[in-house]
């Protein structure tokens, strides 16, 4: 394919800009300048603050009358004048002016930098622009648990800093739950992913609390993030203050909250009669779920996390088990109703894959109807449904362990009632053939979806 001659001038404009650089130091200068970062306004009231406590002075010292002092400064300026010509002293005092000023402000910064900064890392005037483009973000809140919310978290700070993650604690299995009946805590291991998702050093914090004793008495088994979390609930007094000190040593992006701090265990009722208690126990029991509800029946929720549903311009729920990280949420008759009532934009990410022992045979539409039955009425505007399907690999792997795509069954959806968003939000491990949603596709659907409406 030949490429138009508009292409070619915009290449070889390209290519000499790269040549013709202009020094960093200059770059970096105009960047203090740029629109949205409030330096300018500060850089002129420095020059006036300067002038006023100089005339100030100038009053206070009894420099009676103060024309005194303009008259010294008209003849030391007429004097100039005779020696050099206005033309030329004029612009050389007000260029060494602002030279000076200048660069007594840059070094200012620099050293503030030098100070702030790690070495190697993003100037600081990049940090500020970022920080103000992502503060300036929509009020976001997702919804869910498990490694769904922390996928889709890590794409969303990308976006915007007011994110707020409410986040399922029936979990009672591994770590989690040996910390919950030896001690008597909340289930942490969610909460640790999302808190580590939405941290600026997210692949080390990921790395560290996601760290396994491997030896120890007591010790092995457990994750350094669910011990860290139990400590700080034990220190706080609850998890809802463990998590707000946390994030505040980790200056994580966003705020975490717990659907509730009851101490809730899941039931669901399968097909066959068989009445199935935990979280964990549930995908276990090979059966189709009929109900689900938890103990106790109506927990309350975390009054933080209904106001961010109630002050939110964008709600976010799932992805995630359907039954035993999406559901255990809207479980908390508060957080139902506040999504119900929420007019803004709300959109309900679909699993790509069924879950066996929980989801299986499942339709887009059948996750669709069990969300509904929960919530007595839809509390959400339109389903995200992956569009493309895994390759013949993945597809042979997920067989063996009875798991496969989510069908998308178009005119049952319609008969629903709700409107479908399609999109490539998968990526595929090359070696494992695991497939999993993508942070950055998924998020940059979400906030095209959003834009538009």
């Amino acid at each position: 394919m030949s490429i138009s001659p508009l292409k070619q001038a915009i290449r070889k404009l390209k290519v000499e800009n790269v040549s013709q650089k202009t020094p960093k130091r200059v770059n970096s200068w105009f960047k203090w300048l740029s629109p949205g970062l409030f330096v300018k306004r500060w850089l002129l009231m420095s020059l006036g603050g300067v002038l006023l406590t100089l005339l100030g002075l100038a009053v206070w010292v009894k420099l009676t009358p103060v024309n005194r002092l303009l008259e010294l400064i008209s003849g030391l300026l007429e004097t100039l004048a005779q020696i050099l010509p206005s033309y030329i002293s004029g612009p050389l005092a007000v260029f060494t002016g602002i030279f000076l000023l200048l660069w007594g402000q840059s070094r200012t910064v620099e050293t503030i930098s030098e100070a702030l900064q790690p070495e190697g890392s993003e100037e600081l005037v990049d940090r500020i622009r970022a920080h103000r483009r992502l503060h300036r973000g929509p009020k976001i809140v997702a919804i869910g648990g498990g490694t769904g919310l922390s996928t889709l978290l890590r794409g969303l700070k990308q976006y915007s800093s007011n994110i707020t993650a409410i986040v399922t604690v029936a979990d009672d299995g591994g770590s989690s739950g040996r910390l919950r009946r030896e001690i008597g805590v909340l289930p942490p291991g969610d909460i640790r992913n999302c808190i580590a998702a939405l941290a600026d050093e997210e692949k080390l914090l990921t790395e560290l609390f996601q760290y396994r004793f491997q030896a120890g008495d007591g010790l092995s088994g457990h994750s350094f993030g669910n011990l860290f979390l139990t400590a700080m609930t034990d220190i706080t007094g609850d998890l809802e203050q463990a998590i707000s000190a946390s994030s505040k040593v980790l200056a994580i992006r966003g705020k975490v909250f717990p659907a509730t701090l009851a101490d809730v265990s899941l039931w669901a009722q399968l097909e066959d009669g068989r009445l199935i208690e935990g979280e964990s126990s549930i995908s276990e029991a090979n059966g189709k779920i009929k109900y689900i509800g938890c103990y106790p029946a109506n927990p309350p929720a975390v009054p933080a996390a209904i106001k961010a549903i109630e002050e939110a311009d964008y709600i976010i729920i799932g992805p995630g088990s359907l039954y035993t990280s999406v559901i255990p949420n809207l479980l908390v008759k508060e957080i139902r109703e506040a999504i119900a009532k929420a007019g803004v934009p709300r959109i309900y990410i679909c699993n790509i894959m069924t879950q066996p022992g929980e989801t299986d045979g499942y339709t887009v539409a059948d996750h669709i109807k069990a969300l509904d039955r929960v919530c007595e009425r839809r509390i959400f505007d339109a389903v995200l449904a992956q569009k493309i399907s895994p390759s013949p690999l993945a597809l042979k792997k997920y067989a063996e362990e009875n798991s496969h795509p989510v069908y998308l069954d178009r005119e049952e959806i319609d008969k629903l009632g709700c409107r479908v968003v399609l999109a490539n939000i998968m990526t595929e491990d090359e070696n494992t053939a695991q497939v999993k949603h993508d942070p950055q596709r998924l998020s940059r659907v979400l906030w095209r979806w959003y834009t538009k409406k």
